[in-house]
């Protein structure tokens, strides 16, 4: 119980105001996950539940008694999303690992133009459907930004856990948006390590291209003609 209230009450002092431990500790087991994803370790779902945990409780803001500047349910449920849909991208990657991807989790690969169409309206769609709702719950303006990060965060995760390269992409379009609406609402920490995101994500995309490109060329069926004497 100590502990607990200790973790709820911790802050870092910085210059005249401070951080809230448990977002500088939840966005650091975030950059230790997407770290794994990048290079497809199983351990990166755990890792990263164990920061949309903290995380969590801390844009809930006062509902758990926190300093935080303000409320964002489009963040907070997306860690709620994050944890459930982490739970199927550990299964299937575990899974991945066990059968015919020679020990990797997951094999990158491409989704395909009428799935990248599915993700671009999912996106558009699922912004303006979320907006009024965040609205009435009170989310911080411009509350079609949270909506946006939310939708954003959910098809990113749920790309990665299938393993399509282009969620790396749909990670940039999320920090552009979330990294000034972070700043705005006074979550420094997490706007920071957003800002940080945004270059590691295309890092990530193209390390997940390379190995798309490299792992297809290894699979690629020979000519039966190959070895043919002429």
């Amino acid at each position: 119980m100590e502990f607990l209230r200790w973790l709820f009450e911790a802050q870092i002092p910085v210059g005249g105001s401070a951080l809230v431990l448990r977002e500088v500790l939840g966005n650091i087991f975030g950059l230790l996950s997407a770290l794994g994803g990048m290079r497809r370790k199983v351990w990166a779902w755990p890792v990263g539940i164990v920061g949309n945990i903290l995380l969590l409780t801390v844009f809930l803001g006062n509902v758990f008694g926190a300093a935080a500047p303000a409320t964002l349910w489009g963040q907070a449920g997306r860690q709620v999303m994050f944890i459930a849909v982490a739970v199927y991208g550990w299964y299937r990657w575990q899974q991945g690992r066990q059968s015919s991807t020679q020990g990797r989790a997951v094999v990158p690969g491409w989704a395909g133009n009428k799935v990248r169409l599915v993700l671009i309206g999912a996106m558009v769609a699922g912004t303006a459907a979320l907006t009024p709702l965040f609205d009435a719950l009170g989310s911080y303006p411009p509350v079609w930004a949270d909506a946006w990060t939310f939708m954003g965060s959910l098809l990113a995760t749920y790309g990665m856990a299938r393993g399509w390269t282009e969620f790396w992409l749909i990670w940039v379009a999320v920090d552009i948006v979330g990294v000034p609406l972070l700043f705005s609402a006074g979550y420094y920490a997490s706007a920071v390590m957003y800002l940080f995101y945004g270059f590691f994500t295309l890092t990530g995309f193209f390390v997940w291209w390379r190995a798309e490109k490299r792992e297809r060329a290894a699979v690629r069926p020979v000519p039966a003609t190959a070895g043919a004497v002429r």
